[in-house]
């Protein structure tokens, strides 16, 4: 496309989303890899929560996918295998700039996630053995004394908890949006009908 230029330039997507991660590292104050990230229960109601994205995974050549971690007895780890679908929003107000995800889903829960989970910090990791993320919980003196537990349980090198690991998107549409004045803003839709397929770009109205 003759008009897609500057900072929607370039042939591969998550190149592209890259690039402008990078960007919103050096300028956004907090968390710029945050996403909001949307799913839908079994009677079809929306759910939306912020989590951070730790990979954009991709080799250049229009393949690739968006990575994050959580708990799978978690709800939105729930609602993505039930659904097999997932959406989400990366919003930089610094770069007035934003990603928009929708793809397939797939769970990464191999090495890639023991590499990743090694390398949070020590409480992190025992965090993650001691919440029963999304279920009901009595009191945070409760939290706190499962966390005692499962430290003196687990100890100084804890393993990846077998209900814990990474969901991988594999996007069937991104959008690049960046703001415009007079709110006429510049929107590059990129489109494919699976998630081995080839890319269509297109400018949308703002």
């Amino acid at each position: 496309m003759s008009d897609r230029k500057g900072i929607f330039a370039g042939d591969d997507p998550f190149t592209l989303a890259r690039s402008w991660l990078a960007e919103a590292e050096a300028s956004e104050p907090n968390d710029p890899n945050a996403i909001a990230l949307s799913t839908v229960d079994a009677d079809g109601l929306p759910n939306a929560r912020m989590v951070l994205l730790k990979d954009i995974e991709g080799a250049g050549d229009g393949q690739g996918a968006f990575v994050f971690y959580t708990n799978y007895g978690s709800a939105k780890a729930r609602e993505i295998e039930a659904a097999g679908k997932a959406a989400f929003v990366m919003h930089w107000k610094s770069l007035r700039r934003q990603i928009r995800v929708r793809g397939l889903t797939e769970r990464e829960d191999g090495k890639q996630a023991d590499d990743y989970y090694a390398s949070r910090s020590l409480k992190s990791r025992l965090g993650a053995w001691a919440s029963d993320q999304s279920q009901p919980l009595s009191s945070r003196a409760a939290l706190v004394a499962e966390v005692a537990r499962v430290t003196a349980e687990q100890g100084a090198n804890p393993k990846r908890p077998p209900f814990w690991g990474g969901f991988r998107i594999r996007p069937v549409e991104i959008e690049f949006w960046a703001d415009g004045a007079f709110r006429l803003h510049d929107r590059f839709q990129w489109r494919r009908t699976g998630p081995e397929g080839a890319w269509d770009v297109r400018r949308l109205n703002p």
